[in-house]
């Protein structure tokens, strides 16, 4: 069966969701949803119509998954619960502090839509928490450490073009490489926020705009930057478009533990990603999601849910013999 994709907002992650599909024989894109005047945004994908999202619901029975790609600072907030009655839905809101906040109130609208809703899919959250959650459950007795970077944060850079007088803007997330080591010796040492990764920010400010003002907002933003040595650069909008166009990133989860009578053996796992495009990697996740949530509802299911709830099986466009055959 084809799954109908539906994408709403067309940026960097958008336009990854639109290559992911055409990389996976089950699904289609039907729609592209935007906030910009839809006769300007031009698509991949011929055949394809982008709608202003104010016709969204005018076209809610050509869509079997949204996947909403917007950002977490304010968009996602508003607009997944604010849709999840009406579709199935994905997002990749990446704010961990509110997760909680934001499962409720997409909860409460997907169970009264009679929908299925999947929050906070990605590489972390997502893959980074499952392999989380699959070291603690091997090595109860341990340490957590998440490293990310080198690599541009979407969600970072986004918070800082918000900010008033900010034109564009690349936050570079930078891991320790001192506290990297630390953690692969197995000595689990304890650090802080601070003392794991480091920010750097490249910004183009409107002309005329106090500088000071936005460094000071960047380096205090709770949830983003005011727990980091944080750097800003002022820079030119051509040496931001020649010196940082792509979006690479990456990262590790690795966790310390200890087994034995006499907890004297120590062991290491560790799960890393390299990744050329974060959007276009992100989007690759979404999709596999997007096909774990049509299944689900499908089968019945509705409400808020996170990759915790989904079996493995859900993910792959593979029947069951097969994946035992050549996965197992």
């Amino acid at each position: 069966m084809t799954i109908r994709i539906g994408i709403l907002g067309y940026g960097n992650l958008g336009r990854g969701v639109e290559c992911a599909v055409r990389q996976n024989e089950d699904t289609r894109l039907t729609c592209v949803f935007t906030r910009r005047d839809p006769a300007k945004v031009k698509i991949l994908t011929e055949g394809v119509n982008v709608y202003s999202v104010d016709e969204i619901l005018k076209h809610k029975d050509e869509v079997d998954v949204l996947i909403i790609c917007g950002g977490s600072a304010t968009d996602l907030p508003a607009m997944t619960p604010k849709y999840a009655a009406d579709f199935n839905v994905i997002d990749s809101f990446d704010t961990h502090a509110k997760i909680p906040e934001h499962f409720a109130n997409v909860d409460a609208a997907a169970k009264a839509g009679g929908k299925v809703a999947m929050i906070s899919v990605g590489w972390d959250p997502g893959m980074f928490s499952l392999n989380r959650a699959y070291a603690n459950a091997i090595l109860p007795e341990g340490k957590d450490y998440t490293f990310w970077g080198r690599g541009v944060s979407q969600g970072h850079s986004d918070a800082i073009r918000r900010i008033d007088g900010v034109l564009d803007a690349r936050q570079y997330t930078i891991p320790v490489e001192s506290a990297v080591e630390a953690v692969r010796s197995g000595s689990k040492p304890e650090l802080t926020t601070r003392q794991k990764h480091t920010r750097e920010c490249f910004v183009v400010a409107a002309e005329g705009a106090d500088k000071a003002r936005i460094e000071q907002e960047i380096v205090t933003m709770p949830n983003y930057f005011a727990d980091y040595d944080t750097t800003v650069h002022f820079i030119t909008q051509e040496e931001l478009d020649r010196d940082h166009k792509g979006i690479p990133h990456g990262g590790m989860v690795i966790r310390s533990g200890v087994t034995g009578i006499n907890r004297e053996n120590r062991h290491i796992i560790e799960y890393k990603l390299t990744l050329d495009s974060n959007p276009e990697f992100t989007s690759s996740v979404l999709i596999a999601y997007a096909r774990a949530a049509f299944r689900m509802y499908n089968e019945g299911m509705s409400g808020c849910k996170t990759v915790f709830d989904v079996p493995v099986a859900y993910l792959l466009n593979m029947s069951a013999e097969d994946m035992r055959k050549n996965m197992l």
